[in-house]
């Protein structure tokens, strides 16, 4: 097996960890910072929005069972990749849409889908989604990985990454474990 590895920020890390969870081919997904200027970041800090992090999921997975195309794909299609430094109700620049590549190819594979997404009008505004090269990434506090695993009954659960979840499964179905769809 040849683990690959790819960072994403895409809003609240704990809809971007459950989601990524349930992907075939992921094989691990940690919930953190990066992008920013501040060393060994707390939730805390990084929710003042003053740090430069955003937060993001770090995936891990293995090319010959998910593509990094499709983890693109899965990608956008699951946050808005339109509203700058925004997602819903979350707002600041440590909610931004962000890629942060780990090698060229990703970073050219990156900037095809986004010109396929605009050239095929996938969206009704641009794409703000920043892409940059991986930096430091500072693993968030332990309450924060695996969330909604962990807290699915909290209302936050329930009322917004429940949902993001039916939405994903219906879009999504051939790329679900297989276990987790019975």
């Amino acid at each position: 097996m040849s683990i690959q590895k790819i960072t994403f920020g895409n809003g609240c890390f704990w809809c971007t960890e459950a989601v990524f969870q349930t992907v075939k081919g992921v094989k691990k997904v940690t919930s953190g910072y990066m992008g920013g200027f501040v060393e060994n970041p707390t939730y805390k800090q990084v929710c003042r929005g003053n740090t430069g992090h955003a937060e993001v999921t770090q995936i891990e997975y293995e090319p010959a069972e998910i593509s990094f195309d499709e983890l693109l794909l899965i990608f956008f299609r699951t946050h808005n990749p339109t509203t700058l430094n925004r997602q819903g109700n979350d707002v600041g620049p440590q909610y931004r849409s962000a890629i942060f590549y780990e090698t060229d190819g990703q970073k050219q594979q990156a900037e095809a889908m986004i010109k396929k997404l605009t050239d095929d009008h996938v969206f009704d505004e641009p794409i703000v989604t920043e892409i940059t090269p991986a930096s430091v990434f500072y693993k968030a506090e332990d309450y924060h990985q695996n969330y909604f695993n962990d807290n699915g009954s909290q209302p936050y659960c329930a009322y917004v990454i429940q949902p993001k979840l039916n939405k994903f499964a219906k879009e999504f179905t051939s790329k679900i474990k297989p276990e987790l769809l019975s």
